[in-house]
C-alpha cells in the first residue's frame, strides 16, 4: 500500500503538467460525454412520443439536479480533502473524509427520494409542468426519484475517484452506465410499449449498475482510500468541513434546478413547444459544455494535490492550461453546432415550432458558451484549495443569481428571444467576473517552498 502511496504522490507533483491534466481529462471527458449522450438519448426517444413528453424531460432534468445537488456536495466537500491530506500525506484522513461522505449521500439520497415519492404531484408542478405535461412527468419522475440515491452515489464515487487521481475507473462506471442506459431505452419505450415509463426505467436500472461498478475500487484495494462504516467520523468539525468545503457545488446544482424550474415556468408562457424547445438546447448545452468541464475537472485533483503539497506554480500553471484549452476546445465545437443548429433541434423533434425556437436558443448560446470555462473552472479553482466563499459566490453567478433575474426582465422587452438570450449572457457576466477573482488569488500565492526537481 505504501509503494501505491507514493507511486501517486509522484504522479501528481511531478509528471508534466499537460501530461497529468490530459491523463486525468480525458477519461472525465469520456464519461461526462456519455453521460450526457445518455441524457440526450433520453430526451431523443422520449421526444419520438410526443411533445409533452419531450417537456416532460426538461422537467425531471431540474428534479435530478436536486440529486446531483447532494452528491456533489458530498463528492467535491470530500474530494477536495482527500486530495489535499494525501498532498499532506495523511492517509488515515484522507479514508475519514471518503467514508463519511459516502454515508452522508446514501442517507441524504433516500431522504430526497421519499420525500419526492410522498408529494411527487405537486412536486411536478413546482418544477414547471404544464397541465398536458403533468402526467408524463410524474410518470418519468416516479423512476427518477427511486434511482435518486444511486444518482447521487454516483456524483460522490466519481468525484472522490478523480480527487484521488483515478478517473479511468469513474469513467469505467459511468461510462457503462450510459451505454445501457441507451440500449436498454429504444427497447423499453418502444419493444416493450413502456412509453415514458419506459425511458425512466432505463434510467433507474442503469444507475443502480454503475454504482455497483463504481464501489468496486474502493473495496478491491484499487484505491488508497477506503469505503467502511469504521471510517465514519464521530467529530462533528469534519462533517461540517465536508459541507462547508462542498456548499458550492450543493448550491450550484440547486441553482441549476431552481432555474430550470424558474425557466419552464417562463417558457410554459408561450406554450410545450417552448419548453420542449429549451429542454432540447439546455441538453444539447450541456454536451457542449461537458469536455471543458472534464478539463476542468481533471485539473481539480491537480490544483488540490498540490496545493496540498505546497507546490503553487502547479497551480497556478495548470490552472491557466485548462482555462485556455477549454476555452478553443469550446469555440470549435460551438462553432460547427452554430453553422448546424436547425439540424441539431430536428435531431429530435421536427415539429416547425420546437425547430423555430430551439435553433435560435441554441445559436445565441453557442455565441457566448465558450466564456463558460472562465467561471467554471475558477469555481474549481476555489473549491480546490479550499476557498469555499469564493467558490460559492462565483457558482451563485454562474448558475442563478444572474440568469434568474434576466428571466423575469429580458422577456418584458424582448419575448421570447428574451428567454433565449437570458442563459447566454449570464455565462458572460459571471465568466468576467470569475476570471478577476481568479487572477487576484492566483497572484498572492507564495513561492514554492522548495525548487521543483
Amino acid at each position: 500500500m505504501e509503494a501505491i502511496e507514493n507511486q501517486q504522490y509522484n504522479k501528481m507533483t511531478k509528471s508534466p503538467m499537460w501530461k497529468l491534466i490530459l491523463s486525468l481529462s480525458i477519461p472525465t471527458i469520456i464519461s461526462m460525454l456519455i453521460t450526457n449522450i445518455y441524457n440526450m438519448a433520453d430526451t431523443y426517444f422520449v421526444s419520438q412520443i410526443s411533445i409533452s413528453a419531450s417537456g416532460a424531460t426538461g422537467i425531471v432534468f431540474a428534479l435530478m439536479a436536486i440529486f446531483q445537488a447532494f452528491g456533489f456536495m458530498f463528492g467535491h466537500g470530500a474530494g477536495s480533502n482527500i486530495s489535499r491530506n494525501l498532498g499532506q500525506k495523511r492517509i488515515e484522513i484522507a479514508k475519514m473524509f471518503c467514508s463519511t461522505s459516502f454515508f452522508l449521500a446514501l442517507f441524504f439520497g433516500l431522504l430526497v427520494s421519499c420525500f419526492g415519492l410522498i408529494f411527487i404531484e405537486p412536486l411536478m408542478k413546482l418544477l414547471g409542468s404544464t397541465p398536458t405535461i403533468l402526467n408524463d412527468a410524474k410518470t418519468y419522475g416516479f423512476y427518477i426519484l427511486l434511482s435518486g440515491p444511486a444518482l447521487t452515489l454516483s456524483c460522490v464515487m466519481n468525484n472522490i475517484l478523480r480527487y484521488e487521481g483515478k478517473a479511468a475507473f469513474a469513467m469505467v462506471g459511468l461510462t457503462f452506465g450510459g451505454v445501457l442506459n441507451m440500449f436498454l431505452d429504444p427497447i423499453l419505450i418502444f419493444n416493450l410499449h413502456l412509453g415514458v415509463a419506459g425511458a425512466g426505467l432505463s434510467t433507474a436500472i442503469s444507475q443502480y449498475l454503475s454504482v455497483i461498478i463504481l464501489i468496486i475500487p474502493f473495496l478491491t484495494g484499487k484505491t488508497v482510500t477506503k469505503i467502511h462504516l469504521k471510517y465514519f467520523t464521530h467529530e462533528f468539525k469534519d462533517i461540517l468541513n465536508i459541507i462547508i468545503t462542498g456548499f458550492p457545488s450543493l448550491v450550484r446544482q440547486g441553482l441549476n434546478s431552481l432555474s430550470t424550474s424558474v425557466l419552464n415556468n417562463v417558457a410554459a408562457v408561450y406554450g410545450d413547444e417552448a419548453i420542449a424547445a429549451m429542454s432540447i438546447v439546455s441538453r444539447c448545452g450541456n454536451l457542449l459544455f461537458s469536455c471543458a468541464l472534464g478539463l476542468g475537472q481533471g485539473y481539480q485533483p491537480v490544483c488540490a494535490f498540490n496545493y496540498g503539497a505546497k507546490k503553487y506554480e502547479r497551480v497556478k500553471k495548470g490552472f491557466w492550461l485548462t482555462t485556455v484549452l477549454g476555452i478553443c476546445v469550446l469555440i470549435i465545437m460551438c462553432s460547427i453546432c452554430y453553422i448546424y443548429s436547425s439540424q441539431v433541434i430536428e435531431l429530435f423533434r421536427k415539429d416547425v415550432e420546437v425547430v423555430s425556437i430551439g435553433s435560435d436558443a441554441l445559436r445565441y448560446m453557442c455565441i457566448f458558451l465558450p466564456v463558460l470555462p472562465l467561471s467554471g473552472i475558477g469555481s474549481m479553482l476555489f473549491q480546490s484549495t479550499g476557498k469555499s466563499g469564493r467558490a460559492l459566490f462565483i457558482a451563485c453567478l454562474q448558475s442563478g443569481f444572474i440568469f434568474i433575474p434576466l428571466l423575469f426582465i429580458l422577456p418584458r422587452f424582448f419575448g421570447l428571444t428574451g428567454i433565449e438570450l437570458s442563459l447566454p449572457l449570464s455565462y458572460v457576466f459571471a465568466g468576467m467576473t470569475a476570471i478577476i477573482f481568479a487572477i487576484d488569488f492566483l497572484k498572492r500565492l507564495p513561492q514554492d517552498e522548495m525548487e521543483e526537481k
